[in-house]
């Protein structure tokens, strides 16, 4: 009996020394785990600690999400920014060429109207060439449709009959006070040219449907202003008479533009065969042969959104569309009903002070075409200057996100990072009570079973 005691009780020491050595080195496993610099591996490490762990870093994937998307957009509207540069300086180029068209004696037979219209033609090929900027695979001018070209140009021996505008300036557009409702920079205040069979040219306003003399539009309402008519309305009251006749289809709200021209000003079937009395003369449209430029992009934005919370359409879109870059004019702006917009209008008008200039018209040049190539480029910056506002933003964002990426970060490491000194004092800890323990067994734990027999 006393032998089986001696057994129990030497069984019973074996198996809790053994429980003992395997907790001591459980506990090592543990502090060797945190070599990876990391004390948190599973929640039951430190329960508190962890689900603040997880909550810094979920921020933490976001923050990346979000810059990863705000140096898309940097990237994006700094490749619009170049290419709307570029298509600036082009575009004070052409318009010095045509102020030198309209201003300088030309021989129409050669000499420098040939030279000064190639000069205009390879003007408006190069803004074709940037519009169709590409930044990877993708058209930064073409909407969401960026997978495919947005900008052609019809070829030379296909040339289209497109509409003459007579464009408004700032004192005309004070006059005529009810053409256009629209007073954004990207609207054209114009009225449509039409030709008499008396030989004169006369101005339609396509929304009230009035025609008046071309002298009128041009000097004559300022006879008008000299009276102290300050409008056309008011000149109108006191019973002065300013138009010539009116054309009752062109009335306001009406189809008129759309049933006649395309988006792109080119004249549509019926409008080929249009005329119209007018006080005892027949008008029909004035028309003009020229390449077009169409668009296939569309009108929507890509947003790249740059903080948490829901999309600003207003501030987290990146790109310009083709109407952005190139405006509208009385064929497609919001009066016309044509829709979409051509998103083409300042390239097609600058085609057109083309052909003007390539028929030696330096009297439409100087009276409509520098005012045309003036608001081409006047388009073009505004778009520039809202891209260059938007980038700002961006990179305001930018350094937001970084200095908050480092907080994210700290947090993190205050939370779940390794005491490098504490945990090698530790491990020095547990592998003394490993040594002690393992000594300490070798003489007080019996050294075979052959030590029961005896």
């Amino acid at each position: 009996r006393g032998d089986i005691m001696i057994r129990i009780s030497s069984n019973y020491m074996v198996q809790r020394y053994q429980r003992d050595l395997n907790a001591i080195n459980y506990e090592k496993s543990k502090l060797m785990e945190q070599s990876d610099g990391s004390k948190l591996h599973r929640p039951s490490d430190d329960s508190v600690g962890y689900s603040r762990f997880l909550r810094y870093d979920v921020a933490d994937g976001e923050n990346d999400r979000y810059q990863d998307s705000v140096k898309a957009g940097i990237s994006w509207m700094k490749t619009t920014e170049t290419a709307l540069s570029s298509m600036e300086d082009i575009q004070k180029t052409f318009k010095a060429k045509t102020i030198q068209a309209a201003t300088d004696d030309k021989d129409e037979k050669g000499g420098d109207w040939p030279a000064i219209a190639r000069e205009m033609k390879a003007c408006v090929e190069q803004i074709v060439s940037l519009a169709n900027t590409q930044l990877g695979d993708r058209y930064v001018f073409a909407g969401q449709a960026d997978l495919r070209q947005p900008f052609q140009m019809s070829s030379p021996a296909d040339l289209k009959h497109r509409g003459v505008t007579k464009t408004l300036d700032d004192r005309q557009s004070a006059f005529f006070s009810n053409v256009g409702d629209n007073d954004s920079a990207d609207f054209l205040h114009q009225m449509l040219s039409l030709n008499g069979d008396d030989g004169n040219t006369y101005y339609l306003n396509t929304l009230t449907g009035k025609v008046y003399t071309k002298e009128f539009v041009q000097d004559g309402y300022k006879d008008m202003i000299a009276k102290g008519y300050k409008t056309e309305a008011e000149a109108n009251a006191a019973g002065v008479t300013t138009s010539v006749g009116s054309i009752p289809a062109a009335i306001k709200g009406s189809t008129f533009i759309k049933d006649n021209f395309k988006n792109t000003g080119e004249v549509t079937t019926a409008g080929s065969g249009w005329s119209a009395a007018v006080n005892g003369v027949n008008m029909k449209f004035s028309t003009v042969r020229q390449q077009i430029v169409t668009y296939s992009g569309d009108l929507r934005y890509i947003s790249m959104v740059k903080q948490n919370g829901s999309t600003e359409p207003t501030s987290d879109t990146v790109n310009k569309t083709g109407t952005d870059v190139f405006g509208r004019d009385l064929f497609d702006d919001i009066n016309s009903k044509n829709d979409p917009p051509s998103g083409t209008a300042m390239l097609n008008n600058m085609l057109t002070v083309h052909a003007k200039t390539n028929a030696c018209d330096s009297h439409w040049l100087s009276s409509d075409g520098v005012t045309l190539a003036d608001v081409a480029n006047l388009v073009t910056l505004q778009a520039h200057t809202e891209t260059g506002a938007r980038l700002n933003l961006y990179t305001d964002s930018k350094d937001v996100l970084t200095n908050h990426k480092e907080n994210i970060t700290r947090d993190i490491t205050d939370v779940s990072g390794t005491d490098v000194a504490e945990l090698a004092t530790k491990l020095m800890q547990q592998q003394t009570i490993m040594s002690m323990s393992l000594s300490m067994g070798a003489r007080i734990l019996p050294l075979s079973l052959v030590d029961y027999l005896r």
